[in-house]
């Protein structure tokens, strides 16, 4: 299907009607994604034909509309590291009573240690140096979700031996829970699927990811790894006996390959589930916007590359007040069905260490906010947050970037998950060890 453009074009992949506002409702297409799938002798996707990865990053950075937003994100990757707040002030007390003790470990830890040394066994002299940063480097700040590279940091997973690689995706599955390690898999197999549609697999495919180690690998003292890519952003740390996967990044376009499940299934199940339960006063409340391209929203409120996701790549430090309806007003019910999706959230954490998020996001519940953008019964795409004090976590649908739909739609999705006031890689914990 060729691309037929509503708006402005920017940059061959985006047009300004991904981010207009319309008076109408942006609806769930009944039609599969594959209706929006391009030929692949369609020019849009022939032009990157034969392109390395690097050569295609080149390419796509080019255009002015892609330098403006690099710029951008340079600018935010430049400030000092605070975290992300609600009103621009920092709150210590958020995780001082997160038990972190100094050379405490778990055996996840102990596990991921291991396969970390595995991996270094693999990798001769200048793999070992790019690919081992100080546990405090500012590389850990470097990821980004698009399918062309912003930053290099340490290793690329397609240029490994077969044997580096899985060694590095073994320290990824390790550190995870079994049902987390199946997710990143699955989405970065989706990356893999949705080269093999564009016929692209050089730009896309299941190995377009970056693995690096942060600190020296141990089952007690603080470090971590991180992975990042297309549609897939890790970074996981250990310390004083705790385990932080923060800032997460998952997506996918398409979320589902044919005769599968979608990625995201559950979790939007669960949150129309809890939506459609919320009787008027608590709609009201928690819907802040009627459509996820309402006219009502702020200039600026829709991001053409983020659209309305607000934690994403380079996002650290953002400011992001609290809306929509707080939690407390729930029912028993209510309450399950939301810490069910707050769980899903974070189901990359082993189940000790999830448990401990949990407790985390239910000690700071009475300042928890539920927030919605769009129709609470399925009918349409959505936007969810759950923000609090000491969690931040999105799902959001997307207009396409490879596919052509130029409104979003549930075949696109982004999700992000990111601990407020300072705690994203583990920064806040750290600093109670130091």
């Amino acid at each position: 299907m060729a691309r037929q453009s509503e708006g402005t074009d920017l940059d061959g992949f985006f047009t300004t009607a991904r981010v207009a506002a319309r008076d109408e409702a942006v609806t769930v297409t009944s039609d599969s994604y594959r209706s929006f799938v391009l030929d692949p002798s369609d020019d849009e996707l022939s032009q990157w034909r034969g392109m390395s990865f690097r050569d295609f990053s080149a390419a796509k950075r080019s255009p002015w509309f892609v330098q403006e937003l690099l710029a951008d994100w340079r600018a935010l990757y430049d400030e000092p590291f605070r975290g992300l707040t609600e009103d621009g002030t920092v709150r210590p007390e958020v995780w001082a009573d997160a038990a972190v003790s100094s050379g405490t470990g778990s055996p996840e830890q102990e596990a991921a240690a291991r396969a970390a040394w595995r991996l270094l066994e693999t990798l001769d002299q200048p793999q070992v140096e790019a690919v081992s940063y100080p546990i405090d480097a500012p590389e850990w700040r470097a990821w980004s979700n698009p399918e062309f590279v912003i930053h290099e940091v340490g290793l690329r997973l397609e240029e490994l031996a077969l044997i580096q690689a899985d060694a590095a995706l073994g320290v990824v599955e390790a550190a995870l829970s079994p049902e987390g390690f199946a997710r990143v898999a699955e989405a970065m197999e989706l990356n893999g699927f949705l080269g093999d549609l564009t016929d692209l697999p050089r730009i896309m495919n299941d190995r377009s990811y970056w693995f690096s180690l942060f600190g020296e690998p141990s089952a007690t003292e603080p470090w971590g790894f991180q992975l990042f890519g297309h549609h897939v952003d890790i970074n996981c740390v250990f310390v004083g006996g705790r385990q932080v996967i923060a800032p997460v990044f998952l997506g996918a376009e398409p979320a589902l390959a044919d005769e599968r499940v979608p990625l995201f299934a559950h979790r939007e199940a669960l949150a129309i589930a809890l939506a459609s339960s919320l009787p008027d006063a608590q709609r009201s409340a928690a819907v802040v916007y009627q459509s996820v391209l309402d006219p009502a929203m702020p200039e600026g409120r829709v991001h053409p590359a983020d659209e309305r996701h607000v934690a994403g790549a380079f996002r650290d430090n953002r400011v992001v007040p609290f809306e929509g309806l707080p939690v407390t007003g729930l029912d028993d019910s209510q309450r399950e069905l939301l810490l069910e999706i707050v769980e899903d959230f974070l189901l990359l954490l082993p189940e000790p260490q999830r448990e401990l998020a949990l407790a985390d996001v239910e000690r700071w519940w009475g300042e928890t906010r539920l927030a919605w953008y769009g129709a609470t019964d399925g009918s349409q795409p959505f936007y969810l947050r759950i923000h609090g004090p000491s969690i931040i976590a999105e799902l959001d649908h997307h207009a396409g970037v490879w596919l052509t739909n130029e409104v979003p739609q549930r075949f696109h999705v982004h999700t992000t998950l990111r601990l407020p006031h300072g705690n994203d890689y583990g920064k806040a914990f750290l600093a109670r060890l130091r």
